[in-house]
């Protein structure tokens, strides 16, 4: 049996390692050129030809599928996070098959792991689908869950969507369930993450900022402003005091104390930043054009 792994990301990249020790390992795999990258706009390889090459694969990197010839002529086609549309006549392939993390039809498109974590959701996802012209809707073969611990942040949570891509992919290929259709009922879109929703809401609570946070860490980072936001967490809050506790006097210092919504403030040696009914304390940031830094280093530096 032959088989042709398309892929791009890192995400892609480790699954390819599991599928390259299993007995499905790729005869072939096919990612995106090559790309300038980071300050120096050095050319960079993908993550999944940099897998290859490791592994012993032979890899493509074309401009576009049409430059191969006929991926049809593989038993299997395996496309995970490739980053470019598919066509006929390859999508009529019999042995094509898409993962894609999410519990579908729950976060189509293009950032399932980070719109999951945001919106709060208990539980996501790996789904392998065959695929249509639609995005991410063609029918569903094989699904797990995989639950969103409370400290989960994307690098956490990708990390066991990886495995679980790997097993499941693999129970596909062994097991070659009949797939059934996807309903429409249900569905959400995860849009691509936009400066838009980089920037923490001080009209939202400090848990749903701190979601924010967690769904673009390690890899995106937040911003409260220009402050970029890597690791947070919602200030507890302050405790109420008896109308004869010396703490009743008005007494803000306490790193507890409350913060204006949008407001960057320093109580203590503690760094929050002010959300809807309470505060949310800064962890980790990086100051513009800075490093990133622990919250108490930047908090000596705005007090020095």
């Amino acid at each position: 049996m032959s088989l042709a792994y398309l892929g791009t990301s890192d995400f892609a990249a480790a699954v390819l390692r599991r599928l390259a020790v299993s007995p499905h390992a790729p005869t072939l795999a096919v990612t995106r050129p090559d790309r300038p990258k980071g300050r120096g706009r050095k050319l960079a390889s993908p993550p999944v030809a940099d897998a290859a090459r490791e592994l012993g694969i032979a890899l493509a990197q074309p401009e576009s599928l049409g430059e191969l010839g006929d991926l049809r002529a593989y038993d299997d086609v395996i496309v995970c996070a490739y980053g470019a549309l598919l066509r006929e006549p390859l999508l009529s392939h019999p042995g094509l098959l898409n993962i894609h993390p999410s519990l579908l039809p729950r976060w189509r498109g293009a950032a399932p792991v980070e719109r999951a974590i945001m919106a709060g959701d208990a539980e996501t996802g790996v789904t392998i689908m065959g695929m249509v012209e639609a995005l991410d809707a063609g029918p569903i073969h094989l699904q797990a869950s995989e639950s969103i611990r409370d400290d989960d942040d994307y690098g956490t949570l990708v990390e066991r969507l990886r495995g679980l891509s790997g097993d499941l992919l693999l129970r596909a290929l062994d097991e070659r369930p009949a797939p059934r259709e996807q309903p429409e009922e249900g569905m959400t879109y995860a849009e691509k993450i936009g400066p838009e929703d980089r920037q923490l809401d001080p009209a939202r609570t400090a848990i749903e900022n701190d979601r924010v946070v967690r769904a673009l860490s390690p890899h995106i980072g937040a911003k409260a402003g220009e402050l970029g936001v890597w690791r947070a967490r919602p200030a507890a809050a302050a405790p109420q005091a008896s109308s004869g506790d010396a703490a009743s006097s008005g007494d803000d210092a306490s790193p507890l104390a409350s913060v204006a919504p949008g407001e960057i403030a320093v109580r203590d040696g503690v760094v929050l930043w002010g959300a809807a009914g309470g505060a949310l304390e800064l962890l980790e940031v990086q100051p513009p054009g800075g490093r990133r830094m622990a919250a108490a280093d930047y908090a000596r530096g705005r007090a020095s």
